[in-house]
């Protein structure tokens, strides 16, 4: 199927589309086939993976092929998106929590026509756990809860009381299932990430035999002409496979991509073209999402600028040994650095693909990290893509720089970080959710003029508006409220 071209260059999230949309625009490897297998089968699963790596999306198609294909499987999606769990933590987090998930399992009582069934929303976590068991026993049908935006990069507290209410549900009848960012998660002392569930990196790893066809489905489902646009050096499904290499598999940057190829106006996609693409990626996408990211991150703000020196320390380095498109970095150093690399693969530098490799020369073990070929080719001499770097970058194989233990490359000083403070994002004015580069199906002027002159100047605010008070205001209605959420929903936790 293919969609209207705006309309495939809108929609970034998952979460964000509308069922037909949804349908229509997200395609699915027998990799990730086996992964929403698994989102749907018996057992705790924890999928995890950077912004915009597809998360939301394999969750959303779990839930979807329940409802459509499993009778004796009933499912429930719960978006963790809300402004009082970031919060809250303890009893309250725990409160909130067993009322947004009693309110999901209500409704979808209600679209199978068991209303008699619905939950008591005053239950605790004990309480709720029993009726779980005792409404999969009523259906017979096992359940299946799938807890989207489960972490926020910038917000660890709130983890130790999910994780633990996650376990408390799971049982032989009821299977959570959860979406959590690489790196350093709280787990908290209660939940063992190695023997209470199963965890799935998403890795669309370039070395897979489908990793070309995925990507070729993905450009030709939302830009049907794209690849049939290209020079003879990058036809034969050439230039799918580069993109998907060049933004380490990750969907979001991937339409940013497309979309700035696409406003060719006909011209032939050729080296030139590409190298522009990547240059545009590398400076507008990549560097401005540390810079959109920062006010998400909390007490971990002040390693913005940390993360900056790292990033073109790392790249340099690469780029000086012109050995490979990854590098092996002692695991001393991963620890050390440990929030920098989970923001830099949360914005999309990075992606691990080994946890665990032994280093020549007896160095030790370290993590293998994928860079993105954008801001590679940035660090490269002349910035320029040639014919024979493309084919280079195309073929490395188990080629690999490394940083050992004692190296000198990654010596970054660290800040002294506070106590937990509030997302700076929520006293940001809402001038901030104007349509922009960072937010493409962001608020218009009018409508935030209507919103300040009701008293809501941060998003904070917003965030914290019930959908009645925005309904109640002059020109905005039922249609845009669903807009305002999802802007806000990006502002924050995106």
């Amino acid at each position: 199927m293919q969609i209207d071209d705006e309309e495939a260059r809108l929609i970034l999230a998952a979460e964000d589309c509308e069922l037909s949309v949804f349908k229509k625009i997200h395609k699915f490897s027998k990799y990730e086939d086996r992964i929403i297998r698994s989102l749907i089968a018996h057992g705790p699963v924890l999928v995890r993976g950077g912004r915009g790596s597809g998360k939301s999306a394999l969750l959303i198609e779990a839930f979807n092929r329940i409802k459509e294909s499993y009778t004796t499987v009933f499912g429930v999606y719960l978006s963790l998106r809300h402004l009082p769990l970031l919060r809250s933590r303890g009893d309250e987090y725990e409160k909130i929590f067993c009322r947004l998930l009693v309110d999901s399992i209500n409704k979808e009582l209600a679209i199978k026509e068991h209303s008699e069934l619905e939950i008591d929303s005053d239950f605790n976590i004990g309480d709720l756990q029993q009726a779980l068991v005792k409404l999969s026993s009523t259906l017979s049908s096992r359940i299946v809860l799938l807890f989207d935006d489960a972490a926020h990069i910038g917000r660890e507290t709130s983890l130790e009381e999910f994780f633990s209410i996650f376990r408390t549900i799971s049982s032989s009848t009821v299977s959570c299932k959860a979406a959590i960012y690489p790196g350093v998660t709280n787990f908290g002392v209660r939940f063992d990430v190695y023997n209470d569930a199963t965890v799935i990196d998403i890795s669309r790893d370039e070395s897979r035999e489908d990793f070309t066809d995925f990507f070729v489905g993905v450009i030709n489902t939302r830009y049907p002409t794209l690849l049939q646009n290209t020079s003879e050096s990058l036809k034969n499904n050439k230039l799918a496979n580069f993109l998907g290499r060049a933004v380490v598999g990750n969907m979001r940057a991937l339409i940013y991509a497309c979309n700035r190829l696409s406003e060719l106006d006909g011209k032939k996609i050729d080296l030139q073209e590409l190298s522009d693409c990547l240059n545009f990626l590398s400076s507008n996408y990549y560097w401005a999402l540390l810079d959109e990211v920062a006010p998400k991150l909390g007490k971990y703000e002040p390693l913005v600028e940390p993360c900056r020196d790292f990033t073109e320390a790392l790249f340099t380095h690469v780029t000086k040994e012109k050995i490979s498109t990854s590098v092996l970095i002692h695991r001393d150093l991963v620890q050390k650095y440990s929030k920098l690399f989970e923001i830099l693969e949360y914005v999309g530098f990075i992606t691990r693909r080994e946890v665990s490799r032994a280093m020549k020369s007896g160095g030790g073990r370290g993590s293998r990290f994928i860079l993105n070929l954008c801001h590679l080719l940035e660090k490269t001499q002349g910035s320029r893509l040639t014919i024979e770097l493309l084919n280079s970058w195309l073929s490395k194989g188990d080629e690999f720089s490394e940083i050992y233990k004692n190296s000198s490359v990654l010596s970054i000083d660290l800040p002294t970080l506070s106590d937990e403070t509030e997302l700076a994002i929520l006293d940001m004015d809402i001038d901030y959710l104007k349509k922009s580069k960072a937010y493409p199906y962001g608020l218009t002027e009018a409508k935030i003029t209507k919103l300040k002159e009701a008293n809501i100047q941060t998003i904070g605010k917003l965030a914290e508006a019930s959908d009645n008070d925005l309904i109640a205001i002059p020109t905005i209605g039922n249609g845009f409220l669903n807009r305002i959420r999802n802007v806000v929903g990006q502002a924050i936790w995106m």
